[in-house]
């Protein structure tokens, strides 16, 4: 790729079911000038994120659906090397949007001038990004979450989840209980302060998930989809708090075959309270938490897990693997 030259991943088609890599090309384009106001930054990582493909089907979601041909955004983090906007500068690093190598930007939408606080830039799209501030507000602000309380936590090995549930431990939950699928992920929770693990893939998992909510649940943190809300909504304790972070397990499934809810009746008897979220309607708290969660990743209070693959080519197979059960961790693309 010549110096002038940048490459991005376009959406080839609308897609329908599971997705491929095939659904993806890597496009090569000239870098275009920059007007007045715009810089150019050079991406060093690139974020798969299981909630980009709600935008990459036809129909409503909680964000417009792309066009066949168009780019597909994904949360990115590099440093400006081209500027005519005074409030960035060459040199600065930041976090930003978009699949490529390169990206121009105007600094309006998602665009984060990184504050030094001596953390791997890589955080900036995982714990101190969108995963983090969402377990960090959908405990906070959503579950309204106080200590005492007990918690469960569904993909609970993804960055969200183990996120939210290291941070429900710190908080004062007096258990915290996460689903995960296999030995290995579910033997990482406990290590890193899980009071339990349940393997949703082990041949008795209905006897485990019977043992784990025979003590109720006050917050249900839910990345996974209807299925484990309706199966969790009879165990839910009086006035409990469900919240929606993620449907990993329904993203790729036509509306018409996803779960329904069917135990509905016990939200009038419980009190119940289920809300779905979306973290940027708290982005004006993001820098006083990004700094805090800072320090407890610095003082090892809260673990993460990466996966990175090197190569913008590589992005539409880590992409597809987020939805097959083959991650475990933040998935990245060193570019």
């Amino acid at each position: 790729m010549a110096a002038d030259e940048m490459e991005r991943v376009v959406l080839v088609r609308h897609i329908d079911g599971m997705p491929t890599p095939d659904d993806f090309r890597i496009e090569r384009l000239a870098i275009p000038d920059l007007a007045e106001g715009q810089f150019l930054a050079k991406n060093h990582f690139v974020s798969c994120d299981p909630g980009t493909r709600s935008r990459l089907s036809p129909g409503a979601s909680y964000a417009p659906p792309l066009p066949p041909g168009a780019p597909v955004d994904g949360f990115c983090v590099g440093e400006v090397i081209a500027s005519r906007n005074d409030r960035f500068a060459v040199g600065d690093h930041v976090a930003l949007s978009g699949w490529a190598t390169h990206v121009v930007s105007n600094g309006r939408g998602y665009c984060l001038k990184l504050p030094d606080l001596d953390v791997p830039e890589q955080l900036w799209i995982g714990l101190l990004g969108v995963p983090g501030m969402t377990a960090w507000f959908g405990l906070k602000r959503v579950a309204q979450f106080k200590a005492g309380e007990r918690v469960l936590v569904t993909s609970a090995a993804g960055p969200v989840g183990a996120t939210a549930g290291q941070l429900a431990g710190l908080w004062g939950a007096s258990e915290v209980i996460g689903i995960a699928g296999g030995p290995v992920k579910c033997q990482w929770l406990r290590d890193i302060g899980f009071t339990t693990a349940i393997d949703y893939k082990a041949a008795d998992f209905e006897a485990q998930f019977a043992v784990a909510a025979a003590g109720g649940f006050d917050v249900m943190f839910d990345n996974v989809g209807n299925a484990l809300i309706d199966r969790a909504l009879p165990h839910m304790k009086l006035r409990g708090r469900i919240v929606v972070s993620g449907q990993v397990a329904d993203y790729n499934t036509p509306n018409d075959a996803i779960p329904g809810l069917h135990n509905t009746r016990e939200f009038i008897g419980r009190r119940l309270r289920m809300e779905g979220m979306v973290v940027f309607d708290d982005l004006p708290g993001f820098a006083a938490a990004q700094a805090e969660l800072a320090g407890l990743i610095k003082a090892g209070s809260v673990q993460y897990r990466e996966e990175i693959f090197d190569g913008l080519a590589r992005l539409p197979e880590a992409f597809c693997g987020l939805f097959t059960g083959q991650s475990f961790g933040r998935r990245l693309i060193r570019v």
